[in-house]
C-alpha cells in the first residue's frame, strides 16, 4: 500500500499490486475487443463476399465493384432504393395497393435494402468494438504506468 499524497496531505491509500492487476484486465478486455471487432468485421466481408453482389452500373459510386464491404453495401442499397421507386412509380411498398402486381418488386427490393443496411450496421459495430479494445488498452497501459512510478514526494508547505 502507498499512500496518495494532495498539497502534502495523505488523502488514499493505493494498492499498487491491485491497481497493476486492474490495469493489465483492462489490458486483455481491450486486447479481446480489438480480436472480436477484426473476427466479426471479415465474417461480415466474407459473407457478403459470398453473396457475390456487384454495385449498379448506375450507382453514384462504385459502379461495378464487388460489394464486400460498408462502403460498397450502402451505395448499392440506395441504388436499390432508386431502382425500386423508378419500377413503382415512386412508391413504397406500404403505399402500393395490396394487388398492385408492382408491390412484389417493392417488397424484395425492401428486403434486399434491410439485409444490406444489416450489414453495414454490423461493419459499424465490429469498429466500434475494434476501437473501444483500443481505448481499452491505453486506459490499461495507464493504469499500470501509474501505478509502478513512484509517489510524488511533496515538501512540508513553507510559511513565507
Amino acid at each position: 500500500m502507498r499512500p496518495v499524497r494532495i498539497g502534502g496531505a495523505a488523502v488514499a491509500t493505493v494498492n499498487v499490486g491491485r491497481v497493476r492487476l486492474l490495469g493489465l484486465l483492462v489490458i486483455i478486455a481491450g486486447a479481446i475487443m480489438i480480436v472480436a471487432g477484426g473476427v466479426t468485421w471479415f465474417a461480415v466481408q466474407n459473407q457478403l463476399s459470398d453473396e457475390n453482389i456487384t454495385v449498379s452500373d448506375d450507382a453514384a459510386a462504385f459502379a461495378g465493384d464487388k460489394v464486400d464491404g460498408p462502403l460498397t453495401a450502402y451505395t448499392e442499397a440506395n441504388t436499390i432504393e432508386k431502382h425500386a421507386l423508378e419500377a413503382t412509380g415512386g412508391k413504397t411498398y406500404a403505399e402500393l395497393a395490396r394487388d398492385d402486381p408492382k408491390r412484389d418488386t417493392a417488397m424484395t427490393a425492401s428486403f434486399l435494402r434491410a439485409s444490406l443496411f444489416t450489414s453495414v450496421v454490423a461493419f459499424g459495430i465490429a469498429l466500434m468494438a475494434a476501437g473501444l479494445g483500443v481505448v481499452l488498452i491505453l486506459i490499461g497501459w495507464a493504469l499500470r504506468s501509474m501505478a509502478a512510478s513512484p509517489a510524488p514526494a511533496h515538501a512540508p508547505p513553507t510559511v513565507t
